[in-house]
């Protein structure tokens, strides 16, 4: 009979994961302060220890191979049926994968992943595991949303060790944890919800879905900050993080990827909240584009690209005098300093001053936009508003701009334009070198490459 060892403690920063032997602090790895964090971990053999941080498939010992001698034979993926989760998840589910489903309380994190297990249950073995609600409460939200809960099998349990001897004997093909935030293990001390728990049930339940070959979810809260709650390291064990996000008062969810290790980073599905549960938006630039009648001052269309689609959205800009002695610099949907650094941008290479004028930004829709090619929308409908002329509705806009005034290309320029086109729009401006030689049929794209070229644009767009 092997010795035990003691309890090993352990303090991890929650938000890079590293681990240190005693508390200081400062991260010393990310800088960040008071990020560190008790972990205790259970008082497993040295053997064991070292099986559990083991992530392989069963059978499978630790052997050198070459690496042309691999066999990349690739599983054939298992479709959800809903075709906007398949394409966050890079086309469907792959065996053996851990994906975490993150979002806002009443964002429908449970709605959603139930509606995939009724559908995914009509060919495949299905479990859901509910730690936070009983079974009637899911089975009464099945019965509301009229789904066929036929198949899916049910289990109400907060134990990892319970949950999985349970899971070894249905063998399901997916199974969902619902929410890791309540699970734990045995051989840790601390409370369900703490750095230590998550991190061991996360890693355990991880382990077992590598070496059984089970699909597994992980539903997770998320912090006042918008982040996935617990230790940093949770997000390094999974193969895929999904973040659900969409404002109580809205209508839409989007669904985007964070990690995938099967598909694109950054992909989007977009649903529609209704009676029934979650519903995908094939076509969501058409819910983007829901403008007004009548062209306004400071709205502009543009295109970004989302994963591995083009999503036209509109950007709306307000330029008002302060009425305070600090102007005000407000973006929603958008970086806040970069909008900061391009109303400089504007002022040394545009001559526009905005100095004394308060500048707010908002992405219609809700859509929260990372990429660069937002530039020239911004610095447009910021102009459009200054000058309280409108730009024409049949516009749309993309483009990056660099801090001595020069409009820089973007990735999949044709792209953007052809779906700008499809859309209904006849006249784009974009940078130079994404002009296509051949425009396609009815639309007028002009190119600029400084800043001073857009203004000049601008005023040919403006009426007269």
């Amino acid at each position: 009979m092997s010795k035990r060892s003691k309890a090993r403690t352990a303090y991890v920063c929650g938000d890079c994961g590293a681990e240190y032997s005693k508390w200081q602090g400062q991260c010393g790895a990310c800088g960040a302060w008071n990020t560190l964090s008790e972990v205790r971990l259970g008082g497993d053999t040295a053997g064991e220890a070292r099986e559990s941080r083991f992530a392989g498939y069963a059978g499978q010992r630790a052997a050198i191979q070459s690496l042309d001698d691999i066999d990349l034979t690739e599983e054939p993926r298992i479709p959800t049926g809903i075709t906007e989760f398949d394409r966050v998840l890079g086309g469907g589910l792959v065996s053996g994968s851990a994906v975490l489903l993150g979002g806002h309380p009443g964002a429908g994190k449970s709605t959603l992943l139930l509606q995939v297990l009724c559908e995914l249950a009509r060919s495949q073995s299905v479990l859901y595991v509910t730690g936070e609600e009983s079974l009637q409460q899911v089975a009464l939200r099945a019965k509301r949303l009229e789904l066929s809960a036929s198949g899916v099998r049910m289990l109400s349990e907060t134990g990892v060790e319970r949950m999985l001897e349970v899971a070894g004997d249905e063998k399901p093909t997916i199974m969902v944890v619902d929410s890791i935030q309540v699970m734990h293990v045995a051989d840790v001390e601390s409370a369900p919800g703490s750095v230590s728990q998550v991190r061991e049930s996360a890693a355990t339940l991880t382990r077992f879905a590598k070496q059984s070959g089970v699909v597994l979810f992980l539903v997770g809260h998320v912090t006042k900050d918008g982040g996935l709650a617990g230790p940093k390291v949770l997000e390094h064990m999974i193969d895929a993080s999904l973040m659900l996000e969409g404002d109580s008062d809205s209508r839409y969810r989007t669904l985007r990827g964070i990690k995938n290790r099967f598909g694109a980073v950054n992909e989007l599905g977009v649903f529609a909240m209704l009676e029934q549960g979650l519903r995908e938006v094939r076509n969501p630039s058409a819910i983007f584009l829901n403008r007004g009648s009548e062209a306004a001052p400071g709205s502009v269309v543009m295109v970004v690209w989302e994963g591995t689609r083009p999503l036209l959205v509109e950007i709306q800009a307000l330029v008002d005098d302060s009425q305070g002695g600090y102007p005000r610099r407000v973006a929603v949907g958008l970086d806040q300093n970069r909008l900061a650094m391009l109303l400089a941008v504007l002022h040394r290479h545009g001559g526009l001053h905005c100095g004394d004028q308060d500048v707010f930004v908002n992405v219609v829709g809700g859509v929260k936009v990372a990429e660069t090619t937002a530039d020239l929308a911004l610095l447009s409908a910021i102009i459009s508003s200054f000058r309280d002329r409108a730009l024409p509705r049949d516009l749309v806009i993309f483009g990056e701009v660099g801090l001595s005034g020069e409009i820089r290309p973007v990735p999949s320029g044709q792209e953007r334009i052809q779906e700008a086109a499809k859309h209904g729009f006849g006249k784009a401006l974009v940078p130079t070198a994404n002009v296509p030689k051949r425009p396609p049929e009815g639309m007028q794209v002009t190119g600029v490459n400084r800043l001073s070229e857009v203004l000049d644009a601008l005023d040919g767009f403006f009426p007269h």
